[in-house]
């Protein structure tokens, strides 16, 4: 499910809806911000399907491949609130060109990496790349297009067009893996190089003294990093070994500092008070789990696909179509979703169908038929998008006016880092079981487990409809 903000997307009728027309420089801001955002969508999911040829090239096994993910989307989620701090610093027209740059440069890097470990440094700097550009691509929008309608219409625009990325990323990622994996990271070139050209015909951005939580930022990064760490490399040295036990306890250190700062920072990255409301509690906790099993279902069935069933990274990339399609679909009438269903009966369903896909996925003998596989993450990836339109509502409702924004990078922060841990801690469980397939279900059993609680946690939200 690629990135959207946290307000309600307009759906496809609305977003397509005849307006005052665009003018030149319009055209110029909407094209620069959906190039930007799909580069980073297409990037978030291309790559899945490239990990056993990146693995058969470079080695490192199958923690290595989790790094190949992780290392670009903890980087994401990590930064993210710090790249909107720093877009209205450095205003968001300058600051997007300079994720760009960021994200072209660190995709060479990718291109040429000679080993495992400059390609996973090269993609954690890929993912601040990303994480600067995903902001600012919609800030651009809210900038260059002051009529509300034109602003719905663009916004709709941008979010389709991310949908798509995401949806032909295993694809175009499959066809390019024939040639040579390492052209999944060259195409980005192409695309970067366009939305520079775009972006330089967007008017200037303001600029606004805003301050940093340096304290909260860098102790956030290394809470992150030191507990990602512990479980991608527990299955290699051991939940008992003095590395991970360092790394664990690093990393609760870390977390306290990160509490602290906010509580008694005078600048805040995420002010404690927005966890005063339930509501947007537990639409954090959805968010998070229903990320980490649509990230851990891509993950680990790419594996499977190619290293269990041994199909092609094109044939593993149609087969992931039919859920990637879907997600694009209901993704593109969101809006009409929520207001004809309500917010609670729309994420309880979504999170009930992605229990049943994962406990089928779970079930299936090792012989099945792979289009009967396909089709059973129809229901990971159909249910997780039903949920991200009633979630992003809640969080705006529960979170004050004033901070609305910033409870906008919180979800988004939320759901990128439950795609990183759902991808480590997935990841370790196979990595610990002899083979393959028992780890696999295993690790989806337990990913059942995390979305049944959050489940009945839903069962707890307000049941009024959205208008």
């Amino acid at each position: 499910m690629s990135e959207i903000p946290a307000s309600s997307v307009p759906d496809a009728a609305e977003a397509t809806q005849e307006g005052a027309r665009f003018d030149a420089r319009q055209i110029a801001t909407l094209g620069a911000a959906m190039l930007g955002f799909f580069v980073v969508a297409l990037d978030a999911q291309i790559v899945n399907v490239a990990l056993p040829d990146i693995g058969a090239s470079l080695g490192g096994g199958l923690s290595a491949l989790q790094w190949v993910v992780t290392g670009y989307t903890l980087t994401f989620s990590a930064l993210i609130l710090f790249a909107g701090t720093l877009s209205d610093r450095l205003g968001a027209r300058r600051a997007y060109a300079a994720g760009i740059v960021l994200f072209a440069l660190a995709s060479i890097a990718c291109g040429l990496a000679p080993g495992m470990g400059p390609l996973v440094a090269a993609r954690v700097v890929q993912g601040a790349g990303a994480a600067l550009v995903t902001p600012t691509s919609l800030a651009i929008i809210r900038e260059g297009f002051a009529e509300e309608r034109q602003r719905t219409r663009a916004i709709g625009l941008w979010a389709v067009g991310g949908s798509v990325a995401a949806a032909a990323g295993p694809i175009i990622g499959g066809a390019l893996t024939l040639v040579d994996w390492r052209l999944i990271f060259w195409v980005n070139l192409p695309v970067a190089a366009l939305a520079l050209l775009c972006v330089s015909r967007v008017a200037p951005s303001p600029q606004r003294r805003v301050p940093f939580d340096l304290a909260g930022q860098i102790t956030a990064v290394v809470a992150l990093g030191a507990f990602s760490y512990a479980v991608i490399e527990s299955s290699r040295l051991g939940w008992s070994s003095p590395s991970i036990l360092g790394l664990l306890l690093l990393a609760a250190a870390a977390g306290a500092g990160f509490l602290a700062a906010q509580a008694r920072g005078r600048h805040p990255m995420v002010p404690l008070s927005l966890f005063r409301s339930r509501q947007l509690s537990i639409a954090l906790a959805i968010a998070f789990t229903s990320m980490a099993a649509f990230y851990a279902v891509v993950f680990v069935q790419s594996l499977y696909f190619q290293d269990q069933r041994h199909h092609t990274p094109l044939a593993t990339g149609l087969l992931f179509l039919p859920m990637t399609a879907l997600v694009t679909v209901l993704s593109s009438y969101a809006a009409t979703l929520v207001e004809r269903f309500g917010r609670r009966s729309l994420i309880t369903t979504g999170l009930l169908l992605q229990c049943a896909g994962l406990v089928i996925i779970a079930a299936l003998p090792a012989d099945v038929p792979v289009a009967v596989v396909s089709l059973s993450m129809v229901l990971v990836g159909g249910g997780g998008a039903l949920t991200v339109p009633p979630i992003a509502s809640l969080v705006l409702e529960g979170a004050p006016v004033e901070v609305a924004g910033t409870a906008s990078g919180v979800l988004n922060t939320f759901r990128q880092l439950g795609g990183s841990l759902g991808v480590a801690g997935v990841g370790a469980v196979i990595a610990a079981h002899a083979q393959f397939m028992p780890g696999l279900r295993t690790g989806l059993i337990a990913t059942v487990i995390l979305l049944a609680v959050t489940a009945l946690l839903s069962l707890t939200l307000t049941s009024d409809r959205s208008s």
